[in-house]
């Protein structure tokens, strides 16, 4: 028995060390500790799930290995007698081999410890509720049909009553588990909204543990992203001003997880960003893109391009709140290509409604750094963000009749965008006299007549209108 106890032992310590695994991998340990889970002691079969679940968390091979010594099966089959530190070490084994990929959690699913996990999940002592709840979440993340066979074991009401519990870290791996069941469709969302999920939740935001914050704002914005009905149930909870206060926390994960919740709730309808905006959401969320740097920014600054997308009154709101300036610095600051491209979406949103819309957004001098970022080389090779900055520039630049913001374009922009620089321009200069003459004085005239333009085109047309404004001489 000591022999049979030192060697599990000694197998979990060194699997507890990365240094060692290959050694143990190539001595077959997996095998050797598979009839100790039979032990007639209850410590060696408690310290072989835990050597079996360090072996399956450090990387696939080991998780397959277990799978396949038909470890999982022997583990579960006596779990509901045993005592606590062997159910803890159990439910470790399964959450480290469903982790790696959706087969293996599949495989998980299959040797039947959906049931024993929830019946660990009723089990009186909060760790080996902990434990379960992980190996749901572990379990459920993958996939929806692997999310579906977790509801489907009844998980969800049990769920619900942990994060009930006075326990931290119980209430954290709950409604992390939570999120990971409601992120992949309507269905799943609703049924963890019908448990009563989300009255328990936004209960929890105020809550000053930054790790527990997170999870709850993160499960909430997995359910309001799905449709109109689930983002209105979770504002219904009454989570505003109050998930506000995470735009301003210390954590740098609170401030993205809150400001994520608000975005998955503008984009559906303008009512719910007029909502966003009465409770003083929009000033909130730009205060927060301008109090910090790189993918924190990111779905503040997509907040406000939706905000600003539904109306013409909604981008208005963004603009008197000041949301042009921080949008622009992002677009200087930002070094990941897909933050530029989404400040660039974003001002493209608030530019495209009225001329007064556009015209807030030229005066900021945005324009030249907008161009700047389409014509650099460096500039993302992904079409696709290279397409949504083109369309935000045009955006701009087909309400756009602020001349003195677009007078500095015609000397760099390439020939897909001058298109539309030079409308603006045939547009504005027939009713305006004194932009006419500036036209001339700032060398905007000379320009145009060096753009070399197909004959018959849309483009030669709007030259033709702008040189008509002049005498000849002049246009000479």
């Amino acid at each position: 028995q000591r022999a049979r106890s030192q060697f599990a032992q000694a197998v979990a310590d060194l699997a507890a060390r990365p240094q060692s695994i290959d050694t143990l991998r190539s001595a077959g340990v997996v095998c050797l500790l598979r009839p100790l889970l039979l032990d007639v002691v209850p410590s060696i079969r408690q310290t072989t799930a835990l050597a079996l679940g360090r072996l399956a968390d450090y990387d696939v091979e080991m998780a397959e290995a277990v799978v396949k010594a038909g470890i999982l099966p022997q583990l579960i089959c006596s779990l509901p007698e045993e005592n606590r530190y062997y159910k803890k070490a159990a439910a470790f084994v399964l959450r480290a081999v469903a982790k790696h990929s959706p087969q293996l959690a599949q495989a998980v699913v299959q040797s039947g410890a959906l049931e024993m996990l929830v019946i660990c999940m009723e089990d009186f002592d909060p760790g080996v509720k902990e434990g379960a709840s992980w190996g749901l979440g572990y379990i459920a993340r993958h996939s929806p049909e692997l999310s579906q066979a977790v509801v489907d074991a009844g998980a969800v009401p049990l769920l619900v009553l942990c994060i009930q519990e006075p326990e931290i870290a119980l209430k954290r791996i709950a409604a992390s588990t939570l999120s990971d069941i409601s992120k992949h469709s309507p269905e799943l969302a609703q049924t963890v909204v019908d448990a009563g999920a989300i009255a328990h939740l936004a209960q929890m935001i105020p809550n000053p543990d930054a790790k527990l914050k997170r999870q709850v704002l993160s499960a909430l914005s997995q359910i309001a992203k799905h449709s109109v009905d689930l983002a209105e149930l979770v504002v219904e909870a009454e989570i505003f001003p109050v998930v506000l206060t995470c735009l301003k926390d210390s954590d740098e994960y609170v401030k993205k997880n809150g400001a994520t919740l608000i975005r998955e709730i503008a984009k559906h309808t303008p009512e719910l960003s007029q909502l966003i905006v009465n409770s003083g959401g929009v000033a909130a969320v730009i205060d927060c893109i301008g109090s910090c740097r790189g993918t924190v920014r990111l779905p503040g600054i997509m907040t406000l391009g939706y905000v600003a997308a539904h109306s013409e009154n909604l981008s208005m709101a963004v603009i008197v709140s000041k949301g042009i300036p921080p949008l622009c610095l992002c677009l200087v600051e930002e070094h990941e290509d897909h933050i530029k491209a989404a400040a660039a979406w974003a001002l493209g949103q608030i530019g495209r409604h009225t001329t007064e819309h556009a015209r807030h957004v030229a005066v900021a001098n945005v324009l030249p750094t907008l161009l700047d970022i389409f014509v650099d080389p460096r500039s993302s090779e992904d079409l696709k963000t290279k397409a949504s900055r083109f369309k935000a520039l045009k955006n701009i630049l087909q309400k756009c009749t602020y001349l003195p913001a677009l007078e500095p374009l015609l000397h760099e922009a390439p020939p897909s965008i001058m298109k539309h620089i030079i409308g603006q321009f045939s547009k504005v200069l027939p009713h305006d006299n004194k932009a006419r003459r500036l036209f001339v004085t700032t060398g905007g005239l000379k320009k145009v007549q060096e753009i070399k333009a197909e004959p018959g085109s849309l483009l030669q047309e709007y030259i033709n209108t702008i040189n008509n404004c002049y005498p000849e001489e002049i246009v000479r």
